[in-house]
């Protein structure tokens, strides 16, 4: 394992972290408190550290598994979570990107931190960010008043910005890094989903932020492990198979046009992860993590060799064109006008 730090800051993580929404909520297939809090601490001993919670992750439950299963290695680890929804008034069982209200009260974010630092068994939470967070959060002067009075509390090490639930978020996450200068932006990036997360860096290196990344979905919903075929099926409880066929088909076309990054010490699906790890201001990539095998692998990719120059060209040529495949454009959320960025057509 390998580890970077965010700028500004002691905060150290690796470059692998583990994402709790896998083993808390139900959307990746079920499994028991046993099962996950033996799959994280498989994840400490291969090397990680940063381990990203939200409160509303299985209602709390993501949290008391992290707490379980390394509290008694706090000192070596780094606890990321996430505030917004008010699932303790909608507590009832949710599917895949369905969402619930969110507040962001003063009052409501101090109760919900109260909790989590409950929940975590600290007295402090390193990376504390906004779940999910419209323009409206990011424009709001109140709320990053509060969070740095939250962090002169000693109640935080820092704060950021998660981007979601679907892919998208382009001025959120420019804003974040420009206007707020965050410590951390998690969002979607990945080799076949480039936009908007390319220009979310860019944006941050012409500003001159401190922002360092959290990347969350790095293998496309598992597309870019390579292992998906035409006769794979995705049991009803998993948000993939809420997707149409066209992505199965069409994903397994382009994955086709990256098995060049395949060799004999090197997966593709730790190429993926190679491919985000070339960029500086990443700090963690969070591949959805269900198995122990899968774990060993992406725990992994670090010590794999990195993607050339020549890989990493051919890599944005085939983006350019999109792998090859013609296909209605991507569908985005959020506000996605920024200056003269527009989204890519794929046709």
């Amino acid at each position: 394992m390998k580890y970077r730090t965010y700028p500004k800051t002691d905060i150290a993580v690796s470059e692998v972290g583990f994402g709790l929404w896998t083993t808390a909520t139900g959307w990746w297939g079920e499994m028991s408190d046993d099962e996950a809090v033996a799959l994280l601490h498989q994840a400490y001993d291969l090397g990680i550290t940063l381990f990203d919670a939200a409160d509303t992750y299985g209602n709390g439950r993501s949290e008391e598994q992290l707490a379980r299963a390394v509290g008694d290695r706090r000192g070596s680890v780094v606890y990321s979570t996430k505030f917004g929804y008010d699932w303790y008034a909608h507590a009832g069982e949710r599917r895949g990107q369905q969402e619930i209200p969110q507040n962001f009260s003063p009052e409501f974010v101090r109760f919900a931190l109260e909790g989590s630092l409950r929940r975590l068994g600290t007295d402090t939470i390193d990376i504390y960010s906004i779940h999910n967070a419209r323009l409206e959060q990011v424009e709001s002067d109140e709320l990053f008043a509060l969070l740095e009075d939250l962090i002169a509390e000693g109640k935080l090490r820092s704060y950021g910005v998660a981007l979601g639930p679907a892919i998208g978020w382009l001025v959120e996450g420019c804003e974040a890094a420009k206007r707020r200068n965050v410590t951390n932006v998690q969002m979607i990036w990945n080799m076949l989903e480039q936009h908007p997360g390319s220009e979310m860096i860019r944006a941050a290196n012409e500003s001159g932020a401190d922002t360092g990344y959290q990347v969350r979905v790095p293998h496309s919903s598992g597309m870019l492990e390579g292992r998906y075929t035409l006769e794979t099926t995705f049991a009803p409880s998993d948000h993939r198979s809420h997707r149409p066929r066209s992505w199965l088909v069409n994903g397994i076309k382009k994955i086709e046009t990256l098995r060049f990054l395949e060799r004999e010490d090197r997966t593709l699906g730790q190429a993926a992860l190679q491919w985000l790890l070339a960029e500086p201001r990443v700090m963690t990539v969070l591949p959805n993590i269900y198995d122990r095998d899968q774990l060993a692998e992406f725990a992994k990719a670090p010590e794999t060799p990195r993607l050339t120059g020549e890989e990493m060209r051919r890599v944005a040529e085939l983006a350019a064109d999109n792998f090859g495949v013609e296909e209605a454009p991507m569908r985005y959320k959020g506000t996605m006008s920024y200056g003269d960025v527009k989204a890519p057509v794929n046709a």
